[in-house]
C-alpha cells in the first residue's frame, strides 16, 4: 500500500539526475554558426578557455563573431587567434592592453571595438543573464562614454574615426549622474572551471572566478573546459561557484596554463642607489609619498604599474586590506619564485599571493563592491589631471589601451577617495597638471590628491591647492612646469619620505 501510494504521490517529484555533459570538443562545437555573439571567460590568461577557443579557431566557417571578453588575451593566445583568422569581427571588452594585434586591428579599421568600462560589462552581462534588460551606472558619466565619442570603428589610416559608440541616455539619483546601460545576451558562452562534476556544477580556483561565473550565467549555450571533471557529490553544494542549470556542455581542458607576467617578492621596490636611473628616482619618491594615504584597517583598490609598489612602503602599524577587481580580497606580497600559481594574478596581471583572511569572487561582485563606496581609497597612474580634479590616464591619440576598471574606480568619489600618481611632466617635458585635460576623460572631478615628484596638490571645491613641495625643488619650478591655475597652501610643508 505505502508503495503505490509513493509511486502515485505528487510529492515525489525528485529524481537524482544522471545524464552526463561531457563530450568531446568537436562535439561541443556542434551547432555553433556565423554572426553569434560569443561570452568568454577569463581576466588576463587566468581563467581562459584555451582549449575550446584552440578548437573553435579550426572551425574556419564560423564567421562574424561578436566576442564579449574583458580582453582579449595575448599575441597568438585566447581570442586574439580568432582576431587573425578573420573570424571576429566586432569586439566588446574594457581593454587592449599588450596585445598589439587587437590594438593595430582596431586603428586600422580591420574590426570594430565596443570599449565599455569593465565593472559597466561585468554588470550588463550580469544584467542579461537575469533578464534585466537595462540598468543605470554611474561608471562613464561626463566622458566619451556618455557622450557617444568612444571610437568604434577607424579608417585604415587609424586617423578618422567611422563610427562611434552610441550616446548614452542620463538620468540624475542624489545629485549625482547615472547612464543608462543595456544588458549584453549571449548566443555561446565559453568559460573554464578548475573542477566541475559530470552534470555541470562548477568551482573555480584562484582569482579564475573573474568574468567566468557571470557569463556562464548568461549564454543559450554555455560550454565548460574543465581542468578536473568529477562525479556528482564531489563538489559540496556549498562550494558550487556556478550551478549546473546553467551549464550544456563539458570538456577536459588540454591546454597547459600560464601566466602572464612573473612577480617575486624577491623584486624589491627599494632601489639601489649605484645603478639607479633619473626615472627610477622619481619613481620611487613618488610611490614612497603615496604609501602615505593608506589608512589603517582601510580597504583600497591599486591600479596597474606605480600604485602597486606603494604597499611595499606602507607605515608601521598601519594595516590595509588590498582589492583587486578581478575578484580578490586580502591581496597578499608578491610570491617566493617557485611558488608563483597561475590561478593568483592581480589587476596588472601579475602574480600575486593572498593574506589570512582573504576572499575571492567573480568582476561582477568585485564591481559592485566599488561602485557601492566599500572601497575606501584607490590609487591611480595618470597621464593628465585638470584644475578642476579630472582625470584622463586610459588613452592618448594613435595609442588607446582601454580604460579597464578605472572609469569604475572613480564614478563613487564621495565615498571612494581618489589619489592620482604621475610625473609632473611628460616625456618632453610638457606639464600634465593642466587647465584642462586634452586626452578622454576618466572621470570629471574626480580626484582628490595628485602626488608627483615634485609636489603634491589637492582639489578642493574644485580648484588646485599645493600642500607639499618636494626639498629639492622650488615653487618657481613648480609655477614653471603646471600648467593649471592653483593657490599655494598657507600650510605649505615639505615632503616627507
Amino acid at each position: 500500500m505505502l508503495a503505490r501510494h509513493l509511486k502515485h504521490s505528487p510529492y515525489i517529484f525528485f529524481r537524482f539526475a544522471s545524464s552526463s555533459k561531457v563530450m568531446t570538443t568537436d562535439e561541443a562545437l556542434t551547432g555553433i554558426k556565423s554572426g553569434i555573439t560569443l561570452l568568454s571567460g577569463g581576466f588576463g590568461l587566468s581563467g581562459v578557455p584555451d582549449t575550446i577557443i584552440n578548437a573553435l579557431k579550426e572551425r574556419t566557417e564560423v564567421q562574424n563573431i561578436t566576442a564579449v571578453s574583458n580582453n582579449a588575451g595575448l599575441d597568438g593566445r585566447g581570442l586574439s587567434q580568432l582576431l587573425v583568422t578573420g573570424q571576429i569581427t566586432k569586439m566588446i571588452s574594457s581593454y587592449i592592453g599588450g596585445n598589439r594585434t587587437f590594438e593595430k586591428m582596431y586603428l586600422k579599421g580591420e574590426i570594430d571595438l565596443e570599449l565599455t568600462p569593465q565593472g559597466n560589462l561585468a554588470e550588463r552581462v550580469r544584467a542579461g543573464a537575469a533578464g534585466i534588460p537595462a540598468f543605470y551606472s554611474p561608471a562613464g558619466a561626463g566622458t566619451w562614454l556618455e557622450d557617444g565619442l568612444l571610437p568604434v570603428r577607424y579608417d585604415s589610416t587609424g586617423t578618422k574615426v567611422l563610427k562611434t559608440s552610441k550616446p548614452r541616455e542620463t538620468r540624475e539619483y542624489d545629485g549625482r549622474t547615472f547612464l543608462l546601460e543595456e544588458a549584453i545576451k549571449g548566443d555561446v558562452a565559453v568559460i573554464k572551471a578548475y573542477k566541475v562534476d559530470t552534470l555541470g556544477n562548477c568551482w573555480f580556483r584562484g582569482a579564475a572566478q573573474n568574468f567566468n561565473t557571470v557569463m556562464g550565467k548568461n549564454a543559450n549555450l554555455t560550454i565548460v573546459e574543465a581542468e578536473n571533471i568529477v562525479e556528482p557529490g564531489e563538489i559540496e553544494p556549498e562550494n558550487v561557484h556556478l550551478q549546473s542549470i546553467y551549464v550544456n556542455r563539458i570538456v577536459q581542458s588540454t591546454t597547459p596554463k600560464d601566466i602572464e607576467i612573473f612577480k617575486y617578492s624577491e623584486d624589491k621596490a627599494e632601489i639601489k642607489v649605484d645603478n639607479v636611473s633619473a626615472a627610477d628616482l622619481k619613481r620611487e619618491k613618488i610611490v614612497r609619498r603615496a604609501a602615505q594615504e593608506f589608512k589603517d584597517g582601510s580597504y583600497a583598490n591599486l591600479g596597474i604599474g606605480m600604485p602597486t609598489l606603494a604597499p611595499a612602503y606602507l607605515p608601521k602599524g598601519v594595516n590595509v586590506t588590498l582589492q583587486s577587481e578581478n575578484g580578490l580580497l586580502g591581496l597578499g606580497p608578491y610570491p617566493v619564485e617557485g611558488q608563483e600559481d597561475a590561478d593568483l594574478i592581480n589587476a596588472g596581471k601579475e602574480t600575486v599571493t593572498l593574506n589570512p583572511g582573504a576572499s575571492l569572487f567573480g568582476s561582477e561582485e568585485s564591481f559592485a563592491m566599488i561602485r557601492g563606496g566599500k572601497v575606501d581609497l584607490t590609487i591611480l597612474g595618470g597621464l593628465q589631471v585638470s584644475a578642476s580634479g579630472d582625470l584622463a590616464n586610459w588613452g592618448l591619440p594613435g595609442r588607446v589601451k582601454g580604460m579597464g576598471g578605472a572609469m569604475d574606480l572613480v564614478a563613487n568619489s564621495k565615498a571612494t577617495r581618489v589619489v592620482v600618481v604621475m610625473e609632473h611632466v611628460d616625456k618632453k617635458g610638457r606639464p600634465k597638471i593642466l587647465e584642462t585635460c586634452a586626452f578622454p576623460l576618466t572621470g570629471k572631478g574626480c580626484v582628490s590628491r595628485v602626488i608627483t615628484d615634485l609636489a603634491v596638490f589637492d582639489v578642493i571645491d574644485s580648484k588646485l591647492v599645493l600642500i607639499e613641495i618636494d626639498p629639492e625643488t622650488t615653487l618657481e619650478e613648480i609655477s614653471a612646469k603646471t600648467e593649471a591655475p592653483y593657490t599655494v597652501s598657507p600650510n605649505l610643508k615639505t615632503i616627507q619620505i
